[in-house]
Parts: structure tokens; C-alpha cells; sequence
């Protein structure tokens, strides 16, 4: 049997770019999943797929099931909805991957400006919504029935903007800040009842949507064997199946940084 076979999983922001690689190393390891995003027509943004519903169809394996579910991370009674739905039709979530978030503004689209000082409290506000508040939601909604079956994993995201100083994306760095602390605040909770919570904090990874939206540099594409490079989505999930399955029963409350070493301080 597969390591996570007879597991539900799932995974916000999932039908498209790094979620939708979680997904399927999450499925390779057996687990069923649901495979979510905002929308039906998300896939479609950066030509990942004609639609979730499409995707969560092509991803789909002889020993393993998936659906699709849309929804609002940051609204309460669409996370009730989506979580509701999952548990009726896959069985209770035991893995919680909260994938979901980015650095978009009140608008869809990145705060201009986005600074420290300047960026428009809409903006602030909405980029602490998509990430910080959607994974408490989520949290909230699936972790007390895994503490009443002793029995689950939650993986949230943090970034490497959440261990240091940047500008810009300031707000987005406090957001990712926010779920670090929350991981450990929520680890402790659940610890008494066999619940692990885990984050990973991810460096730049070349997912379809960072590589349509930002100016990447092509010195850091590279495939050699250097680790001053890109991530590629596959290094993060395979991060993620880690602290999310089997191999990590005694671990909880940490935070794992997924950037090739980058995040070291010279002596």
C-alpha cells in the first residue's frame, strides 16, 4: 500500500501552479484529494487547464479519487461550504495543505504601490485576508474533527519573505509571518490529541504564475547542480508530502525553509 492510502486530502489553490504539484505527489503517495481554487475557470489564468473540474479529471488515478471544490478561502460561510462538501463526498480531511494565498491586493491583482509606508490599507487588508485569515478559516473548519479522531496533518504556507526584512511586498511578508506563528500557536493546541501542524516556507519557485508575473532572471533557471537557482515545484512538494505524511509522525510546530539554502547567513 501507498503511504497515504485511505487518506483525504486537502488543498487550497490547488488547481493550478505549485498547489496543483502538491496535489499530485499527494495522489502518487495514494491519498484521495480535493482539489481546489477560487473559481472553475482559475486553471485557465496561465494555461494550466480549460477548468478545475477538467483538471481534478485529468489528475485522477485507477487507486486514488479526486473532486473539485470552489470557494473563498476568506469567507467563513464558503470555507463551511467547501469543507462541508469535501467531507460528503470524500470522508473526513486528515491532510490539510493551506497553498492558497499570494501577494494580491483589493484590485486581483499585486499592490502599487508596496511598500511599508505606502501601500492603501484596501491593499494591506486584502492581502492579510487571502493569506492569513483564509488558512485560520480553513484551520478552523477542519482541525477540530481531526482532534476529535486524534488523527491529522496540516501543512500551512509561510515564505521566505516571512523570515527577514524585504521590500517591496512588505504586507505579504507579515501575512506569511502571521501563519508561521499561528502554525506554532495551533501545533501546541492540538498537540495533546496526536494533531501535527507543520509550515514550509517556500523561496522562489517557477510555477506558471511567478514566471507570467515576474521578471525572472534567467541565471537562476538553470538545471545544473547548483542551489543558486529557482525551486521547481516538484522540490516544494516533495517538501510538503514529507511533513504531511508518514515519514514525519514526530514532528510538529515547525517550519521548514525550502529555498536551497539562500536563507543562510554568511559568517
Amino acid at each position: 500500500m501507498a503511504e497515504l492510502t485511505g487518506q483525504v486530502a486537502l488543498v487550497t489553490g490547488s488547481g493550478r501552479g505549485l498547489g496543483r504539484t502538491i496535489v499530485e505527489a499527494l495522489l502518487e503517495l495514494g491519498a484521495d484529494v480535493a482539489i481546489h481554487d477560487i473559481s472553475e475557470d482559475a486553471p485557465a489564468q496561465y494555461g494550466e487547464g480549460a477548468n478545475l473540474t477538467a483538471v481534478a479529471a485529468m489528475l485522477a488515478t485507477p487507486n486514488a479519487r479526486t473532486i473539485a471544490i470552489t470557494g473563498d478561502i476568506s469567507d467563513e460561510p464558503s470555507v463551511t461550504r467547501m469543507t462541508a462538501d469535501v467531507a460528503a463526498r470524500l470522508g473526513p480531511v486528515s491532510i490539510l495543505i493551506n497553498c492558497a494565498g499570494g501577494d494580491i491586493g483589493a484590485g486581483g491583482s499585486k499592490p502599487a504601490p508596496n511598500g511599508a509606508l505606502d501601500i492603501s490599507l484596501a491593499d494591506a487588508a486584502a492581502v492579510m485576508q487571502r493569506n492569513f485569515i483564509g488558512t485560520v478559516l480553513m484551520c478552523r473548519a477542519v482541525v477540530p474533527d481531526m482532534i476529535a479522531r486524534n488523527r491529522g496533518s496540516v501543512v500551512n504556507f509561510g515564505s521566505t519573505n516571512a523570515h527577514h526584512g524585504v521590500s517591496p511586498e512588505v504586507i505579504y511578508g507579515c501575512a506569511k509571518a502571521a501563519i508561521i506563528h499561528y502554525t506554532r500557536c495551533l501545533a501546541l493546541e492540538a498537540r495533546p490529541h496526536g494533531v501535527r501542524v507543520n509550515a514550509i516556507s517556500p523561496g522562489p519557485t517557477m510555477s506558471a504564475r511567478f514566471l507570467a508575473t515576474r521578471n525572472a532572471d534567467p541565471r537562476m533557471m538553470g538545471e545544473g547542480p547548483s542551489l543558486d537557482r529557482y525551486a521547481r515545484p516538484a522540490e516544494i512538494a516533495s517538501a510538503v508530502a514529507f511533513l504531511a505524511g508518514e515519514r514525519s509522525t514526530f514532528v510538529s510546530g515547525q517550519v521548514l525553509r525550502v529555498d536551497g539554502g539562500d536563507g543562510l547567513y554568511p559568517a
